[in-house]
C-alpha cells in the first residue's frame, strides 16, 4: 500500500534531504520549508529512518483538511481512518503547532484532536472507553492558516540523536546539520578531511559515517517497529540492505580542538558511533593550524561569540585562523558562524555562502574553494 510521509527538517536542507530521499528511491519527493513530503510503502517507511542523514524524523501523513473552527478540526480529525494504523490498546499522545490560524490555542487544538480520534476508534472497536496499553502512535497536528495537517510519528525519538552523544548532553551542532554540511562539501571518503574546532565531535563522526556509508540509524530502534499493524520482517530487511551498502576503506579524517576535555569527549562518542578507528584526534590551536594535504576538505564550526564580549573574541579567533589557514594551500573551506562580520575577520569574502539554521539561530556557511 502506498502511504504518504513528511521528514521535518532544519531550515535551509530541504534541498539535500529531498536529494537523499530521491537517491533512496522514494515516490514524489516534494520539499516545503522546513519539511519534504514523499511516498512510498511501509518499506520507505523503515529505510527513510535507518538511512536519513538530514530528517528531524519521519511523520506518516494521515490527512489535510480545512480547519478554521474547533467543530471543523473535530470533524475532519474523526472522518480519518485511524484504524488502519492504530489498534484498540494503542497509545496516542497528541502534540502540535498552530501558526497564523484562527485556532490559535494548542492546548483546545491538543483535546479537541485527542477527542475526535477516541471517538473514531470507539465508534470502530466499540465500546466506551480505550486502554491505550499497549505501542505507541504519537499523533501530531500542524495547522498553518487555517489548514490542519495530521500526523502519526514513526520515529520516537528526533532521528538526529543519532545514539553516540549521552543523553542530556548539548552541544553547539545537531547531528543533521554537521551531516549537511559534510555532504555540501560533497565529502565521500576521498582526499583529506579535517575539523579544527571539533568540539564533541560531531561534524568528523558525520564524516566518517558517510565516508563508510553507514546508516545513522543503524544501531538504534524507532517507534513502529512495535507497530503491530507493520511488517517488522521489513525492518530487518531494511537494516540488512544498509548494512550491506557500507564500504571499508582507508580514510583521512582528523579532528582538533584547543581543550583537551572536548577532545577527549569527542574521541568517547567516536567509539559510541563505531568510528574512532577512522578519525586521527589531537589537542591542537587552530590559531596555529598547519596541516599539509593535496586534496583537502576543512568543515567546522568554530565559537560563535553570542555576547559582546564573545563577538570581539570570536573575531580575533577567526582574524588568527584565517591567516593560518590561507598559508597551507589546497584545503576547500566549509565555516558555519552566526557572526555578522565573519568574512571581514576572517580576511577574505568567501566564494559562496548558505543560509543555514542551528536550531533557531540563523547562520551562513561559508565557502572557500581555493
Amino acid at each position: 500500500m502506498e502511504l504518504e510521509f513528511c521528514a521535518p527538517c532544519l531550515f535551509g536542507l530541504e534541498g539535500p534531504l529531498g536529494n537523499e530521499l530521491r537517491h533512496m528511491d522514494m515516490i514524489t519527493v516534494s520539499p516545503e520549508n522546513g519539511r519534504v513530503y514523499f511516498t512510498g510503502g511501509e518499506d520507505a517507511m523503515a529505510r527513510a529512518n535507518l538511512r536519513s542523514r538530514f530528517a528531524e524524523r519521519i511523520l506518516l501523513v494521515m490527512g489535510r483538511f480545512d480547519a478554521p473552527t474547533f467543530d471543523a478540526l473535530f470533524e475532519g480529525v474523526r472522518a480519518l481512518p485511524w484504524e488502519n494504523h492504530i489498534p484498540k490498546n494503542g497509545a496516542f499522545p497528541v502534540t502540535g503547532t498552530s501558526l497564523e490560524s484562527a485556532l490559535h490555542s494548542v492546548p483546545d487544538c491538543q483535546r479537541i484532536v485527542k477527542k475526535a480520534l477516541a471517538e473514531r476508534l470507539k465508534t470502530v472497536y466499540g465500546g466506551d472507553w480505550l486502554p491505550e496499553d499497549g505501542a505507541e502512535y504519537p499523533v501530531r497536528f500542524f495547522i498553518m492558516k487555517d489548514r490542519a495537517v495530521l500526523y502519526i510519528d514513526t520515529s520516537g525519538t528526533a532521528l538526529h540523536k543519532r545514539g553516540y552523544r549521552p543523553a542530556g548532553v548539548t552541544a553547539p551542532l545537531r547531528e543533521t546539520l554537521a551531516a549537511a554540511i559534510v555532504d555540501i562539501a560533497r565529502y565521500r571518503g576521498r582526499g583529506d578531511f579535517c575539523d579544527p574546532f571539533c568540539g564533541s565531535g560531531t561534524i568528523a563522526i558525520e564524516a566518517a559515517l558517510a565516508a563508510k556509508n553507514r546508516a545513522p540509524g543503524i544501531a538504534r530502534s524507532f517507534l513502529a517497529e512495535n507497530w503491530s499493524r507493520t511488517d517488522r520482517g521489513i525492518w530487518k530487511r531494511e537494516r540488512e540492505a544498509a548494512r550491506a551498502r557500507e564500504y571499508n576503506g582507508e580514510y583521512r579524517i582528523f579532528a582538533s580542538d584547543i581543550d583537551p576535555k572536548a577532545v577527549a569527549t569527542a574521541r568517547a562518542n567516536a567509539a559510541r558511533a563505531g568510528v574512532e578507528d577512522l578519525i586521527g584526534f589531537s589537542v591542537a590551536d587552530a590559531r596555529n593550524f598547519s596541516r599539509a594535504t593535496d586534496d583537502g576538505t576543512l568543515c567546522t564550526n568554530p565559537p560563535y561569540g553570542e555576547r559582546l564580549m564573545e563577538k570581539e573574541s570570536a573575531g580575533e579567533l577567526y582574524r588568527a585562523f584565517g591567516k593560518a589557514l590561507r598559508a597551507q594551500p589546497n584545503w576547500k573551506s566549509y565555516i558555519i558562524s552566526s557572526h555578522e562580520q565573519f568574512e571581514n575577520c576572517f580576511g577574505r569574502r568567501a566564494d559562496k555562502s548558505r543560509r543555514l539554521y542551528n536550531g533557531m539561530i540563523p547562520c551562513r556557511l561559508f565557502m572557500y574553494y581555493k
